[in-house]
């Protein structure tokens, strides 16, 4: 879909879909996701703010869609994003890419590689991300540049 200048219109997230993400993407080192019980209860011992499991089931399948601010405020609180997550694009595109940083540098192997490669030249950087691209579209992965 594209606007009037054909331009491709970035695609608005429902509520739903964006908290979707935050349950799959947030999570403790070693452990599951977070159930929305979990959620629930760790939003009112933290946080003194009551909303049910099911409400928060509610809003994750798009059966409720339009929550109080305090609830969409505890639910950032929890996740550990700015609220406006859920109101402006840029916000939760910026979250997106700072949760993909945080959960690529739990990786053992990707943090080794950032902290080997601290403090060399952006001339060397640009090399290391070469052959990491290189290396990627050998194992048929897409670059991270797409």
């Amino acid at each position: 879909m594209s606007d009037e200048t054909g331009v491709p219109a970035r695609q608005e997230r429902s509520l739903a879909e964006k908290l979707e993400y935050l349950f799959h993407t947030v999570k403790e080192p070693g452990r599951r996701e977070y159930s929305n019980e979990d959620v629930a209860a760790a939003i009112a011992r933290d946080q003194g703010e009551s909303i049910s499991a099911s409400y928060i089931w509610y809003l994750r399948t798009g059966q409720r869609d339009n929550p109080t601010l305090k609830h969409l405020t505890a639910l950032a609180t929890f996740f550990g994003v700015p609220p406006a997550y859920f109101f402006d694009e840029k916000v939760r595109e910026e979250v997106k890419a700072e949760l993909a940083l945080v959960t690529a540098l739990k990786d053992a192997g990707i943090r080794d590689v950032a902290l080997r490669a601290a403090g060399l030249s952006a001339e060397s950087l640009g090399t290391i991300g070469e052959v990491i691209n290189r290396v990627r579209q050998l194992e048929g992965l897409p670059s991270r540049e797409d």
